[in-house]
């Protein structure tokens, strides 16, 4: 695939631009990675046009290779679409900072208070505009992923597995393994692939009585730069690494940290400022922020070319198209498990019908979606 024209708006125009929708998704983006790669399809490519379909989709699927946050590293790898170097880091940052400084305000007043602020009225209005936000994205980007009838099976075939239960990782292996298997049939002929994995996997030292700012962030440090599966298998590695190896928290402690980075907007992966706090405070939430996410700037920056490498290769190319249709295969099976959490009443499937509807037939931003669903959960929540 040709490198696209150079971008003719002015970098800081750019940037500021970036910085503006960042920031608000961040403040926005309820509902886990599902939710915040729908609302950036809706903002870079329905709205802006910032990317083509099969870039977004080639970029989605790549994410899905590499260790850390999926949707924070597709943030990043935006950011470097529309402003290069600069736009990486001010993307990633500006998405990842307004829901740690929240995830840090209610730590407090977990600390303090011995309790966290409930935002169950809130997430009554906003989890089915969150639906209607993903299933647009889905359908617009299923004639993409699906561009012929094997592609089309293995999308439902990833779905239908992933709601019996089968591990997400293991599917999106499959899914690159079919991808492989059906360019060799195609073509006639073995092709050597070459396959890369991360070399940023950091041993910890065993666990001290006393937390250091040091160990704490070699330990988040570690977490992002192995963590395969994104927000969906945090919980147990968290649970196996500072629970039971260094036991620097409870499991509770962890359950309740693990439920606000859920409830909270933007990445699943500031729970790590939550835990960070427990351990060691404020200083110990920034440097667990700091840590967690930092190997998911290294590897966007390294997708920057591999997306392209892959495309542009025929046999690579086509593992890439099996796991962009497994990745979106996933998407909906996702969604329809947060439909069963979200769609619980008929004011619930009006607020998701009424938000789908908007969606499907103007260019609204998504966001004055996820407000008024707020509203109409605080509404309901004190009617």
């Amino acid at each position: 695939m040709p490198r696209p024209s150079p971008n003719p708006e002015p970098e800081p125009r750019r940037l500021g631009e970036l910085a503006a929708l960042f920031f608000r998704l961040g403040v926005t983006a309820f509902g886990g990675p599902a939710a915040h790669i729908a609302m950036m399809h809706d903002e870079v490519v329905r709205r802006r046009g910032w990317v083509d379909e099969q870039r977004f989709l080639d970029t989605v699927g790549a994410t899905n290779l590499v260790p850390g946050p999926n949707s924070t590293e597709l943030a990043i790898h935006l950011g470097w679409e529309r402003a290069r170097l600069r736009g990486l880091l001010v993307a990633g940052v500006c998405f990842i900072l307004p829901a740690a400084l929240i995830v840090g305000v209610l730590a407090w007043a977990y600390v303090r208070y011995g309790d966290t602020p409930s935002v169950e009225g809130v997430l009554y209005g906003v989890k089915p505009v969150v639906i209607a936000i993903v299933v647009t994205a889905i359908v617009k980007l299923a004639p993409t992923a699906g561009k012929s009838w094997p592609l089309r099976v293995l999308g439902v075939a990833a779905a239908g597995a992933y709601l019996l239960g089968v591990n997400e990782l293991l599917l999106l292996a499959l899914g690159a393994l079919c991808g492989l298997v059906g360019y060799a049939v195609t073509r006639l002929q073995a092709q050597r692939l070459s396959t890369w994995s991360p070399l940023l996997a950091l041993a910890t030292a065993p666990g001290a009585a006393d937390v250091g700012l040091g160990h704490l962030f070699v330990v988040f440090v570690k977490i992002g730069s192995v963590l395969y599966g994104g927000g969906y298998v945090l919980l147990a590695f968290l649970d196996g690494e500072v629970v039971d190896r260094l036991g620097w928290i409870t499991g509770q402690q962890l359950l309740d940290a693990a439920s606000i980075g859920q409830v909270t907007p933007g990445p699943v992966f500031t729970t790590a400022t939550f835990v960070g706090y427990l351990v060691a405070g404020a200083p110990g939430a920034v440097v667990a922020t700091v840590g967690i996410f930092l190997p998911s700037f290294v590897f966007a920056g390294l997708l920057t070319s591999i997306v392209r490498w892959m495309r542009a290769s025929a046999p690579t190319g086509a593992v890439l198209d099996a796991v962009n249709a497994a990745a979106l295969g996933l998407m909906a099976g996702v969604t329809v498990q947060l439909a069963g959490d979200a769609l619980v009443d008929p004011l619930t499937v009006v607020v998701g019908v009424a938000a789908l509807a908007v969606l499907w037939r103007t260019k609204l931003n998504s966001t004055y979606l996820i407000a008024g669903g707020a509203i109409v959960g605080l509404l309901h929540a004190y009617a």
